[in-house]
C-alpha cells in the first residue's frame, strides 16, 4: 500500500479474528465498515469487513471463514463504541452476526444532521470536511466477491474505517457543545431497530399510496400478496420483484387470476415466479377476504386532500420555524412522509415518537382539521 494508507491485517480464519479483537478494550470505540454485494439475491452478501481502532485495522474475509458470533461480545453485548456511517445497509447485512445490532452504535451521517452538516452528507465530504482527507471513491462499484482483492480494492476499503476516529471525536464534541447528544443516540437506536428488523414488514400495503382509494378488502387483498412475497422471497433469497412486480402484485389485488393459466400469462418475466411459487400464488389469490383480514390490514394513508392538505400547509411553517431556531435540518426534525402520514390518519407516527414527539405534538395536533 503506498505509505498514506495505514498497512491493515488481512484476516482470513476465526482464530486469527479473535486474536486481533482480544487487543481492543472493552469501551473502545471502534470503526466499522462493510463491503456487499445485492445484485441478485433478497439478502445482501456481506464480501468485506473492515474495523479500526488505534490506528490498527483489519480487513475481515467472511468468505474464508464463518465469522459467526465472534463480534458479538465486544460490538453486540459489550460497551464497546461502534462507529458507522450511514449505518442501514450495513446493519442489514450484518444482522446474521449482530441480530440487534451494535449494542452502542454511533452513526456519523446522523450526527453531522444534529450539528448543521447537511442531511445525509457523504462519507467523502464529511471527511474532506472534518479531516481535510480527499477519498477516491474509485472502486464502489467493483466486485467485492472476487478474490484475492486487488492493491486499490484493499486501500479503498481500509480508508473507509481509518478516518471514522477522528470523525467521531470531532463530531462528539460538537454534539456536546449543543447538546443534542441524547437526541443523536435516539436516533442511532431506532435506526437499529429498523434495520436489523428480520421478519418483514407486517403492513407493507401502506407503501403503496396508489392503493389509498381502493376499498378495503382490495386493500387486504394487497397485504396478502406482499406478506407472501416477502416470505417467499427470503426463502427463496431473491429479490422481491423476481417474483412479483409491485404493478403485479397491485393488478392482481384489484383483479386476481381466475385460472392459473390466465396467473400464467400475466406473471411472464417474474424471473424467480418457477411452477411451485405460481401454483402456491394462484391458491393464495383463491380465497374470498375475510373481515378478520380487513381488520388485521392497516389502513393505506394517500395524499393529503382537502382539510388535511389544509392542515399540511398550515403546518409546514411551523416546523421550518422550529428547525431553524433548533439550527436543524426541517427533514430531521419531521420527515415530510411523517407529516403527510399525520395529517390524513390523525395517528401520531412512530417517526415522530421520542425527543420529536416532545417538540412537535401538541404544536401539530392543534393544527388538525376539526
Amino acid at each position: 500500500m503506498p505509505p498514506m494508507t495505514p498497512a491493515a491485517d488481512w484476516i482470513s480464519s476465526r482464530e486469527a479474528l479473535e486474536h486481533w479483537l482480544d487487543g481492543v478494550p472493552d469501551d473502545a470505540s471502534i470503526g466499522l465498515d462493510t463491503e456487499f454485494m445485492r445484485r441478485n439475491t433478497f439478502y445482501p452478501q456481506l464480501a468485506l469487513l473492515q474495523l479500526g481502532w488505534n490506528e490498527r485495522y483489519a480487513l475481515i474475509d467472511p468468505l474464508a471463514f464463518d465469522i459467526g458470533n465472534a463480534l458479538r461480545p465486544l460490538l453486540g453485548d459489550g460497551q464497546a463504541v461502534t462507529v458507522m456511517h450511514s449505518a442501514s445497509e450495513d446493519l442489514e447485512t450484518l444482522s446474521p452476526l449482530l441480530p440487534s445490532g451494535p449494542k452502542q452504535l454511533f452513526d456519523t451521517q446522523i450526527a453531522a444532521a444534529f450539528v448543521g452538516m447537511g442531511l445525509g452528507i457523504s462519507y467523502r465530504a464529511l471527511v474532506a470536511e472534518l479531516v481535510g482527507v480527499e477519498l477516491d471513491k474509485g472502486e464502489t462499484r467493483s466486485d467485492w466477491l472476487q478474490r484475492p482483492l486487488t492493491e486499490s480494492q484493499c486501500i479503498y476499503a481500509t480508508l473507509d474505517v481509518v478516518h471514522l476516529k477522528s470523525v467521531h471525536e470531532q463530531l462528539t464534541e460538537r454534539l456536546t457543545q449543543r447538546d443534542r447528544r441524547a437526541w443523536h443516540a435516539e436516533d442511532c437506536e431506532r435506526l437499529k431497530q429498523r434495520s436489523c428488523f428480520r421478519e418483514g414488514d407486517p403492513q407493507p400495503q401502506r407503501n403503496f399510496r396508489g392503493a389509498a382509494e381502493w376499498p378495503r378488502a382490495q386493500q387486504a387483498r394487497l397485504r396478502r400478496i406482499l406478506l407472501w412475497r416477502d416470505r417467499t422471497a427470503r426463502a427463496l433469497d431473491r429479490p422481491r420483484p423476481w417474483l412479483v412486480e409491485d404493478a403485479l402484485a397491485m393488478s392482481l389485488a384489484q383483479q386476481p387470476a381466475s385460472t392459473a393459466s390466465e396467473l400464467e400469462q400475466r406473471s411472464r418475466g417474474q424471473r424467480a415466479l418457477r411452477s411451485p411459487q405460481r401454483n402456491e400464488l394462484f391458491e393464495l389469490l383463491l380465497p374470498a377476504v375475510t373481515d378478520d383480514e380487513i381488520a388485521a390490514t392497516a389502513i393505506i394513508p394517500g395524499h393529503p386532500q382537502g382539510e388535511a392538505k389544509k392542515a399540511l400547509t398550515a403546518m409546514k411553517p411551523l416546523i421550518d420555524t422550529l428547525a431553524i431556531e433548533l439550527d436543524l435540518p426541517p427533514g430531521l426534525l419531521c420527515p415530510r412522509k411523517a407529516l403527510e402520514e399525520y395529517v390524513v390518519t390523525t395517528e401520531w407516527p412512530d417517526l415522530l415518537e421520542g425527543w420529536r414527539r416532545d417538540l412537535l405534538h401538541d404544536r401539530l395536533h392543534a393544527l388538525l382539521p376539526g
